[in-house]
This record gives C-alpha cells, sequence and structure tokens, in this order.
C-alpha cells in the first residue's frame, strides 16, 4: 500500500528528503519516474502501465507535497518503517486505501526502480 499526504500537511517539507525512492514532491512540481532511481527511457512499470521515465509527470497536487503511488514502496527494502510517516510533524502521512499492495508487490516495485 502507498502512502499519501493529507490535506494537513503544513507543507514543512521534513519528508521529501527522506524518501529513498524520491516518490514526494513539493506541490505544483513536476515529477519523473527516473528521479532518484535507475529507470530511463520507456518503462512499463510492474503494475503494467507504460510510460517514459525521462518525461515530466504532471504535478498530483497544486497546494501540498505529494507521494507518487507508482514509486512508493512504504520504504521496503530501505527501512522498517516509511520514513516520511515518523518524520512528519503532523502525522499527515498515512496509508493509502486506494493503492493496497503486498509487502512482496512492494518489494519488487523497489527492485525494478533501483535495478537490484
Amino acid at each position: 500500500m502507498a502512502i499519501i499526504i493529507t490535506d494537513e500537511c503544513i507543507n514543512c517539507g521534513a519528508c521529501e528528503p527522506e524518501c529513498p525512492n524520491t516518490a514526494i514532491y513539493e506541490g505544483a512540481d513536476d515529477w519523473k519516474y527516473a528521479d532518484g532511481t535507475t529507470l530511463n527511457g520507456s518503462i512499463v512499470l510492474p503494475n503494467g502501465k507504460s510510460a517514459n521515465a525521462d518525461e515530466d509527470q504532471e504535478p498530483i497536487s497544486d497546494e501540498i507535497y505529494f507521494i507518487v503511488a507508482d514509486k512508493c514502496t512504504e520504504c521496503k527494502g530501505f527501512h522498517e518503517e516509511p520514513q516520511c510517516a515518523a518524520v512528519c510533524p503532523v502525522d499527515c502521512c498515512v496509508p493509502d486505501d486506494e493503492n493496497v499492495e503486498t509487502e512482496e508487490a512492494l518489494l519488487e516495485k523497489q527492485r525494478f526502480m533501483h535495478g537490484e
């Protein structure tokens, strides 16, 4: 399951540098699958979605920090717990009930993005 940032976010930015997948972006910022990963060019994500890793993608939020679900692994393969949630001063980094994934799927996504 991916993590989401709720609208209680105070835009402090504490979460962004903690993400080992570079899945967290400031509101209104474009993002890329290639950011912080080994991905480049045309890719097919583990969920079957096709994309160009080097192309800018539209921001998910224009107002608060956001997490790209396709890049979020809940820190599996890196840490014992999601680091964004661990450092968030207002507890607005929470599990996304609409993006439920098994631990195996999260680890597969981590290996896919980081070539391990």
